[in-house]
């Protein structure tokens, strides 16, 4: 008697899975398994950006990271194959990948048959390319650096790469940063890389073990206290007419509520789903008046594609801020699914920018209620699947809000125009701390891309840095000083990074892997420089742009003469 297979157990080759991507089916390996999110894609809780990010990719790491087992075991429901051997990624469609249609039974001399074994050997990737097939940039080979035959240096850069950045010092500077950066981390070969992940699982396993992810409640006791007597004070003054000081305490516990809010988002504090999503709109919407929904959609998506100027929300705040060169090529950003445009405004932003840092950053509440608003009424939100009652539930809580914060106290409890302005000024000015923290972690740090080969792990630290600061200091901060460790394990409790840290620091020292922290001065100072330094690039490349202009004059001008 015979059994047919499962088509949960059809065996996938690589080719085959690119033309699948070529169809426009939204492909995404994990554990092995080939999962078709296709159906998932609009009802993801997180959104599709995400996703569409993964596709193509080995995404295992990313969604053991950011996804509860339940959300995981959920996933298998969408699973219709499996491959064999290490899954070399490709390029998603969203960052420019380009892939060919598949033709079963058509001949593709892609050297599949090897790729089983060789990808576990470095230079399993030059085996990818086709010259009789129509070019593929997935397939293109990597250079002598990934493949690790060579040293890294300059020299690693193209013949092509080179003659392009010979004449240009902002392409130069780029070029420098990725030689920099590829001087700096581990290789990019798959053997260096695997082992990069391997001891990334194993240290998430002695992490679970040592209860890291359990979450200590009676911490939450503490918060919620300090909560209760920032608001009671901020009442208190406000009765007695201190409206300054009232609208300080006010923005103090605005503050502090993020916190929690950034946890439950994670969903570190219960661990179910909607349990923390409630905790989190209740404190995000109800009592802020920030959609939580909105911030998980953007926030998921920062954690994929960190510090990459076309893909991470979180580093593009063009016209005002630019924290690469990259963004003086109008870059179109795939979250916003616009251009960032470097117009005249942007240039004149860019160019003081290190001084005007901390002022925008003094508004930067105000931008968040309108990007909540746009995220609740212009139907970004999901409007099926498990999360669909949240928006309706988020709504609510705008309405709650600002009946309370909008109505009952600025409208009805301060007395003067001039008293309601400056009590709404200091309670959303006095949140700029959180701001600086958020961007402090990432503004210094790497914005090259490293290509689709880098692993998970190395990106996150390679991109972000902690900030040291005493334990009692640890309730200022709220755990987001712990950033690196945050990164690469998003879903253990803030209460439980410091301890955390001391595992990552060891990760990186049997890595290889820098692990980047800074004081919060020295911090500071490292953001403010790199916000001058891109500042500096705006005259260097005016200054090549008006050079170009020139040549071209003058070229039609002898044209014209002869």
């Amino acid at each position: 008697m015979t059994t047919e297979s499962s088509p949960r157990d059809r065996l996938w080759s690589r080719r085959e899975i690119e033309g699948l991507i070529a169809e426009g089916r939204k492909i995404i390996i994990l554990n092995g398994r080939v999962i078709k999110a296709d159906a998932w894609l609009p009802f993801h809780p997180g959104g599709d950006k995400t996703i569409l990010h993964m596709v193509g990719r080995d995404g295992t790491d990313e969604i053991r990271a950011l996804h509860s087992l339940e959300a995981q075991a959920h996933m298998q429901k969408f699973v219709i194959g499996r491959i064999q051997g290490r899954w070399i990624n490709f390029l998603p469609p969203i960052q420019g990948g380009h892939f060919r249609p598949y033709v079963k039974g058509q001949e593709d001399n892609d050297a599949e048959e090897g790729e089983d074994s060789d990808l576990q050997t470095d230079g399993a990737l030059s085996s990818c390319s086709d010259s009789s097939a129509p070019p593929s940039p997935i397939f293109d080979p990597v250079d002598a650096r990934e493949r690790g035959t060579s040293s890294p240096s300059t020299s690693s850069l193209s013949e092509n790469e080179q003659a392009n950045v010979k004449d240009d010092p902002i392409q130069m500077k780029l070029s420098a940063e990725k030689s920099s950066d590829m001087l700096k981390y581990p290789s990019l070969d798959h053997s260096s890389q695997g082992r990069i992940v391997a001891k990334y699982r194993e240290l998430d396993a002695q992490m679970r073990a040592a209860g890291l992810y359990d979450c200590p409640y009676g911490a939450y006791g503490v918060e919620c206290c300090r909560y209760i007597l920032l608001f009671a004070s901020s009442l208190l003054a406000l009765h007695y007419s201190y409206y300054a000081i009232s609208g300080a305490l006010l923005g103090l516990f605005w503050h502090q509520l993020v916190f929690t809010a950034h946890d439950a988002g994670h969903m570190g504090i219960t661990h179910n789903f909607h349990v923390d999503t409630c905790i989190g709109i209740f404190i995000a919407d109800f009592l802020g008046g920030l959609s939580i929904g909105w911030w998980k959609r953007n926030h998921n998506v920062h954690h994929i594609v960190t510090n990459s100027p076309e893909h991470d929300p979180d580093i593009e705040h063009m016209p005002f801020f630019a924290i690469s060169t990259r963004f003086f090529s109008s870059l179109r950003s795939t979250y916003y699914d616009r251009i960032m445009q470097f117009d005249s405004i942007a240039k004149l932003a860019i160019a003081k920018q290190h001084w005007l840092y901390y002022p925008i950053l003094l508004l930067g509440r105000f931008n968040l209620y309108r990007l909540s608003w746009e995220y609740l009424f212009l139907g970004q939100a999901p409007k099926k699947g498990p999360a669909w009652w949240h928006r309706y539930l988020e709504i609510l809580g705008q309405f709650v809000f600002w009946s309370w914060f909008g109505y009952g106290i600025v409208y009805c409890s301060i007395p003067t125009a001039w008293d309601r302005f400056v009590f709404v000024m200091i309670s959303h000015m006095v949140t700029a701390p959180l701001h600086v923290q958020i961007t402090l972690s990432h503004f210094a740090m790497s914005t090259t891309d490293m290509g689709v080969h880098e692993s998970f792990p190395q990106k996150m630290l390679r991109t972000t840095m902690d900030v040291d600061c005493a334990p009692w200091l640890d309730f200022v901060h709220g755990g987001l000083q712990f950033q690196a460790v945050h990164h690469l394990y998003p879903r253990i409790p803030r209460h439980n990074l410091r301890k955390g840290q001391v595992y990552v620091r060891e990760f990186c020292k049997e890595t290889g892997v820098p692990y980047a922290i800074y004081g919060f001065t020295k911090g500071n100072r490292e953001v403010l420089g790199r916000l001058e330094e891109v500042a500096r690039q705006v005259r260097v490349f005016e200054e090549c742009r008006k050079a170009c202009a020139i040549e071209v004059v003058e070229g039609k001008e002898h044209a014209h003469s002869h």
